[in-house]
């Protein structure tokens, strides 16, 4: 079967698509509008707990995040992240808690991102990954990186502030780049980590390192990590990554060599494929596909013109 080629893919990237949430960070300051939204019965607020939510079916069949009023909610007053409001006017708080509550019917249940972003509705997601992403920073700069002084929570979970020197800490973002690779025939470049299962191939990725540009921290990453120069690079969308706290510029680039000579120590194995051998290699179950939730999926399929085929049963 010829695949089509395609320079698009029709299914959205996770944890990308539009929220519907306006973040308001122009009211993230405004402690007497913060409490007003807070004590408003239409605000919905949910918990936070080691990047995990509680999620729950929903009547129209979906996935939701369990979310509740302002008053039903577990008492916190430092950890409290205002996340925005929707076309409605609802407002949005999430609680950072050491462990999820419970719930009396049983049926909710922890999910993390990597469950979660392929089950919520943009707007759920959306919520979820602004959440997550301030609960990973929060926990890991308690401390001023100037003084030592143990900083305080403001800007509705935005800033840490610290008392001892007077410095404002701001949520951080790491910036990682995600591509396919092909060559002068459109084959494409995959790999396997060292510790991902066997089987389990994906697009090249890396951080961005100081002073680079992303354009040549692509060209650096795939030199490294797979011995392939690479010519053009072309941009093709971003997606959060809260994995804890980076933001992934997903790219392609035409490679100028083909042989391939891995790192040994991120990259295991990498090959060349084409359509008609990663259809083969997927459908009998000798390859993987990348993680659904990841932008990696759609630069594959963006490449292979159609949805990634599944083992056949």
């Amino acid at each position: 079967m010829e695949v089509p080629v395609s320079t698009h893919t029709e299914h959205p990237i996770s944890l990308a698509a539009p929220s519907g949430i306006d973040r308001a960070a122009h009211h993230r300051l405004d402690e007497a509008w913060l409490a007003a939204a807070w004590s408003h019965p239409t605000t919905r607020v949910f918990v936070v707990s080691g990047g995990q939510v509680l999620i729950d079916d929903t009547p129209d069949g979906g996935t939701g995040i369990v979310m509740t009023p302002a008053f039903e909610a577990p008492v916190t007053e430092t950890h409290r992240y205002f996340l925005g409001t929707d076309d409605d006017g609802v407002r949005y708080f999430a609680l950072q808690k050491d462990s999820l509550p419970g719930r009396m019917d049983q049926s909710a249940r922890a999910a993390g991102l990597r469950e979660a972003g392929l089950l919520l509705s943009p707007r759920d997601a959306g919520l979820m990954v602004h959440a997550v992403a301030l609960e990973n920073w929060q926990r890991m700069h308690r401390f001023c990186s100037r003084c030592g002084e143990r900083t305080v929570v403001a800007a509705a979970g935005h800033i840490r502030r610290c008392p001892g020197c007077g410095a404002e800490h701001y949520p951080r973002t790491d910036p990682a780049v995600i591509m396919l690779v092909t060559d002068e025939h459109d084959r494409a470049l995959l790999g396997r980590q060292v510790h991902w299962p066997e089987g389990r191939f994906s697009t090249l990725a890396g951080f961005v390192e100081p002073g680079e540009s992303i354009e040549q921290s692509v060209v650096r990453e795939v030199w490294e990590e797979a011995g392939i120069k690479v010519g053009e690079v072309e941009y093709v969308a971003s997606q959060p990554w809260p994995f804890p706290y980076s933001l992934m510029l997903g790219f392609t680039a035409r490679a100028t060599t083909t042989e391939i000579t891995v790192d040994g120590e991120e990259i295991e194995e990498a090959r060349w494929f084409s359509r008609e051998e990663l259809r083969a290699a997927f459908e009998s179950g000798e390859m993987l596909p990348p993680s659904g939730i990841s932008i990696a999926a759609r630069l594959v399929e963006r490449w292979y013109g159609e949805p990634l085929p599944r083992p056949v049963a």
